[in-house]
């Protein structure tokens, strides 16, 4: 998570119009469905578990699950203080969550929720977190201490820990021996040998700056990043060369690809979803920017379905700025958390 979900509220609300499901006549993409979820606490990333049908959702102090049939709430993981992401492991039935105020995993069972264990790590603020079927391993990223923790899938223990440049923000995995991590400070991409568990090199994103949300394509070999400059920055991820990039909206926390239609989602907290289309491994376009709701900064993409979920809630109006506080943060509306469902629309 690049910064506090709650704040962005205020960036572009006025951009957006009133009506959160009108899309331009010609959109690829509609928002089919609300999925109101309770509770009032702030939010970060999401996690699409497609064997089981389910959404894994951080939410305060809690995970929410949803039942995508149904979109309806199906269980809640408790004492989860400033949750951050979820890793799914299909083939081994867990979950891992990172757990933040705790400096902690907790992992459950995939399909009952049940608690397994709770694993304390070797760094501060957990943040990310992915499993990487490949090694069976989970690499945990802390933002506060510029490490990685590394434990093994299979017995939940600590098996190392992975010193980094800078503070690091979303990875993703090749599943053949490679993890890609954004280090957001230093603006560059840092590539991880799963089994030495070492950072064999790193490569600068420029002119992409503080890149948070990060994605591949592992098919072509390209990783989209997602920047605090506005810029979605294709970088090859053989050799590290930036590929080109492409405009994208403000406040963006995540994106992610879909290998079936070849596009990748970046979610922007001023309300807005850019899609960029593939056309060859060297060529991209903007496809269209769709508007969501502010907030809606960190997303999931089911690749069956190719439905894409997105979190967000309703912003009070801001309080008047002070000397002391030029910039006040809006408040959330109780009870308005939401899961925007978006669907492509069939023609």
């Amino acid at each position: 998570m690049k910064r506090s979900l709650v704040s962005v509220g205020c960036i572009t609300i006025l951009l957006l119009g009133s009506n959160l499901y009108g899309q331009k006549a010609n959109s690829d993409y509609s928002i089919v469905n609300k999925i109101h979820l309770p509770g009032d606490g702030g939010w970060d990333y999401l996690s699409v578990d497609e064997t089981g049908g389910r959404l894994f959702v951080s939410h305060g102090t809690v995970v929410q699950v949803v039942d995508l049939k149904s979109a309806q709430l199906a269980g809640t993981i408790d004492e989860t203080p400033g949750v951050h992401g979820i890793a799914i492991a299909t083939d081994l039935n867990k979950a891992f969550i990172s757990v933040g105020r705790n400096a902690s995993v907790k992992v459950v069972n995939l399909k009952t929720l049940a608690l397994i264990t709770d694993v304390k790590i070797t760094g501060e603020n957990p943040d990310a977190i992915i499993y990487d079927q490949f090694s069976k391993k989970v690499f945990v990223f802390n933002g506060r201490t510029s490490n990685a923790t590394v434990l093994d899938a299979t017995t939940n223990e600590v098996i190392g820990t992975i010193a980094l440049e800078g503070k690091p923000e979303f990875p993703v995995t090749d599943d053949n021996g490679a993890i890609f991590v954004n280090i957001e400070d230093k603006s560059l991409i840092s590539v991880i040998d799963v089994k030495t568990m070492k950072v064999m090199r790193s490569w600068p994103i420029a002119p992409g700056e503080e890149a948070s949300g990060l994605t591949l394509d592992n098919e072509t070999h390209r990783l989209f990043a997602v920047c605090s400059n506005k810029l979605m920055v294709v970088v090859d991820a053989i050799d590290g060369h930036v590929v080109t990039n492409l405009p994208i909206g403000e406040g963006c926390d995540g994106v992610k690809f879909d290998p079936i239609l070849k596009r990748a989602y970046s979610s922007n907290g001023e309300g807005t979803m850019t899609v960029v289309q593939e056309i060859s491994k060297d060529s991209f376009k903007v496809l269209e920017t769709i508007k969501t709701a502010p907030g809606a900064r960190t997303l999931a993409v089911d690749t069956q379905t190719h439905h894409i979920y997105t979190p967000t809630a309703e912003f009070n109006p801001a309080p008047a700025a002070t000397a002391d506080n030029p910039r006040p943060r809006r408040t959330l509306k109780p009870d308005s958390f939401n899961i925007l469902d978006i669907a492509p629309v069939k023609k």
